[in-house]
Protein backbone atom coordinates (compact mmCIF):
# COMPACT_ATOMS: atom_id res chain seq x y z
CA UNK A 1 0.00 0.00 0.00
CA UNK A 2 1.57 3.32 -0.97
CA UNK A 3 2.55 5.70 1.78
CA UNK A 4 -0.06 8.20 0.60
CA UNK A 5 -2.84 5.76 1.51
CA UNK A 6 -1.66 3.96 4.63
CA UNK A 7 -3.89 1.99 6.96
CA UNK A 8 -6.63 3.61 8.98
CA UNK A 9 -6.69 2.93 12.70
CA UNK A 10 -9.83 0.83 12.17
CA UNK A 11 -8.11 -1.30 9.54
CA UNK A 12 -5.12 -1.72 11.84
CA UNK A 13 -7.44 -2.76 14.68
CA UNK A 14 -9.18 -5.34 12.49
CA UNK A 15 -5.90 -6.80 11.27
CA UNK A 16 -4.25 -7.01 14.71
CA UNK A 17 -7.30 -7.81 16.83
CA UNK A 18 -6.46 -4.88 19.09
CA UNK A 19 -8.99 -2.31 20.23
CA UNK A 20 -8.62 1.14 18.72
CA UNK A 21 -7.99 2.47 22.24
CA UNK A 22 -5.09 0.02 22.66
CA UNK A 23 -3.56 1.18 19.37
CA UNK A 24 -3.84 4.80 20.51
CA UNK A 25 -2.23 3.86 23.83
CA UNK A 26 0.67 2.15 22.05
CA UNK A 27 1.03 5.29 19.95
CA UNK A 28 1.32 7.44 23.09
CA UNK A 29 3.97 5.02 24.36
CA UNK A 30 6.03 5.56 21.20
CA UNK A 31 5.66 1.99 19.94
CA UNK A 32 4.15 3.05 16.61
CA UNK A 33 4.28 6.40 14.85
CA UNK A 34 1.35 7.20 12.57
CA UNK A 35 1.37 10.01 10.08
CA UNK A 36 -1.37 12.22 8.67
CA UNK A 37 -2.66 12.04 5.11
CA UNK A 38 -3.63 15.08 3.05
CA UNK A 39 -7.06 15.09 4.71
CA UNK A 40 -5.50 15.12 8.19
CA UNK A 41 -6.49 11.54 9.01
CA UNK A 42 -4.17 9.36 11.09
CA UNK A 43 -2.57 6.65 8.95
CA UNK A 44 -0.29 3.75 9.74
CA UNK A 45 2.32 1.98 7.67
CA UNK A 46 1.85 -1.72 6.93
CA UNK A 47 5.00 -2.34 8.99
CA UNK A 48 2.97 -1.27 12.03
CA UNK A 49 1.08 -4.57 11.74
CA UNK A 50 4.34 -6.38 12.51
CA UNK A 51 5.34 -3.92 15.19
CA UNK A 52 2.03 -4.36 17.02
CA UNK A 53 2.20 -8.13 16.64
CA UNK A 54 5.67 -8.00 18.19
CA UNK A 55 4.33 -5.85 21.05
CA UNK A 56 1.53 -8.32 21.74
CA UNK A 57 3.84 -11.33 21.78
CA UNK A 58 6.57 -9.62 23.80
CA UNK A 59 4.00 -8.60 26.42
CA UNK A 60 2.80 -12.20 26.66
CA UNK A 61 6.39 -13.16 27.46
CA UNK A 62 6.45 -10.60 30.27
CA UNK A 63 8.47 -7.81 28.70
CA UNK A 64 7.57 -4.28 29.75
CA UNK A 65 6.56 -1.57 27.32
CA UNK A 66 9.83 0.35 27.92
CA UNK A 67 11.80 -2.82 27.09
CA UNK A 68 9.71 -3.38 23.98
CA UNK A 69 10.05 0.26 22.90
CA UNK A 70 13.85 0.07 23.29
CA UNK A 71 13.93 -2.90 20.93
CA UNK A 72 11.50 -1.35 18.44
CA UNK A 73 13.60 1.81 18.42
CA UNK A 74 16.37 -0.30 16.92
CA UNK A 75 14.24 -0.92 13.83
CA UNK A 76 14.78 1.30 10.81
CA UNK A 77 12.45 4.20 10.19
CA UNK A 78 11.04 4.86 6.77
CA UNK A 79 11.06 1.25 5.54
CA UNK A 80 9.56 -2.09 6.40
CA UNK A 81 11.87 -4.07 8.70
CA UNK A 82 13.61 -6.99 7.07
CA UNK A 83 14.14 -10.52 8.35
CA UNK A 84 17.63 -9.43 9.43
CA UNK A 85 16.20 -6.49 11.41
CA UNK A 86 13.84 -8.83 13.28
CA UNK A 87 16.62 -11.37 13.85
CA UNK A 88 18.72 -8.64 15.49
CA UNK A 89 15.84 -7.78 17.82
CA UNK A 90 15.21 -11.42 18.68
CA UNK A 91 18.85 -11.74 19.76
CA UNK A 92 18.27 -8.92 22.21
CA UNK A 93 15.42 -10.83 23.81
CA UNK A 94 17.03 -14.28 23.65
CA UNK A 95 19.14 -13.95 26.82
CA UNK A 96 16.19 -12.61 28.81
CA UNK A 97 13.94 -15.40 27.52
CA UNK A 98 16.56 -18.05 28.31
CA UNK A 99 16.86 -16.72 31.88
CA UNK A 100 13.08 -16.69 32.23
CA UNK A 101 12.84 -20.27 30.92
CA UNK A 102 15.50 -21.39 33.39
CA UNK A 103 13.57 -19.77 36.24
CA UNK A 104 10.31 -21.36 35.14
CA UNK A 105 11.92 -24.80 34.93
CA UNK A 106 13.38 -24.34 38.43
CA UNK A 107 9.97 -23.23 39.68
CA UNK A 108 8.25 -26.19 38.05
CA UNK A 109 10.76 -28.65 39.50
CA UNK A 110 10.83 -27.29 43.08
CA UNK A 111 7.47 -25.70 43.77
CA UNK A 112 5.64 -28.94 44.43
CA UNK A 113 8.24 -29.86 47.06
CA UNK A 114 7.71 -26.62 48.96
CA UNK A 115 3.95 -26.80 48.77
CA UNK A 116 3.96 -30.52 49.53
CA UNK A 117 5.83 -30.15 52.83
CA UNK A 118 2.94 -28.22 54.33
CA UNK A 119 4.83 -25.58 56.29
CA UNK A 120 4.87 -22.91 53.53
CA UNK A 121 7.22 -20.92 55.73
CA UNK A 122 10.84 -20.34 54.78
CA UNK A 123 11.82 -19.23 58.31
CA UNK A 124 10.68 -22.57 59.75
CA UNK A 125 11.56 -24.86 56.85
CA UNK A 126 14.25 -27.25 58.03
CA UNK A 127 14.57 -28.91 54.62
CA UNK A 128 15.23 -26.00 52.25
CA UNK A 129 16.03 -23.09 54.52
CA UNK A 130 17.12 -23.96 58.05
CA UNK A 131 17.39 -20.91 60.31
CA UNK A 132 16.26 -18.78 57.36
CA UNK A 133 19.79 -18.69 55.91
CA UNK A 134 18.38 -17.65 52.52
CA UNK A 135 17.60 -14.22 53.99
CA UNK A 136 21.32 -13.45 54.00
CA UNK A 137 21.23 -13.34 50.18
CA UNK A 138 18.45 -10.75 50.09
CA UNK A 139 14.73 -10.48 49.64
CA UNK A 140 12.56 -12.71 47.53
CA UNK A 141 12.46 -16.39 46.65
CA UNK A 142 16.24 -16.85 46.72
CA UNK A 143 16.38 -20.45 45.57
CA UNK A 144 14.07 -19.81 42.64
CA UNK A 145 16.19 -16.78 41.74
CA UNK A 146 19.25 -18.97 41.36
CA UNK A 147 20.78 -19.27 44.82
CA UNK A 148 21.32 -22.81 46.10
CA UNK A 149 21.03 -24.00 49.69
CA UNK A 150 24.75 -24.79 49.84
CA UNK A 151 25.61 -21.29 48.52
CA UNK A 152 23.51 -19.52 51.15
CA UNK A 153 24.64 -18.55 54.59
Amino acid sequence: MPRNEGLSIGALARRTGLAVSAIRYYETQGLIRPWRNAGGQRRFDRADLRRLSFVMIAQQFGFTLPQIRAELDRLPGGRTPTREDWARISEGFRAALDARIETLVRLRDTLDGCIGCGCLSLPTCGLYNPQDKAAAKGAGPRYLMGDTPDAVG
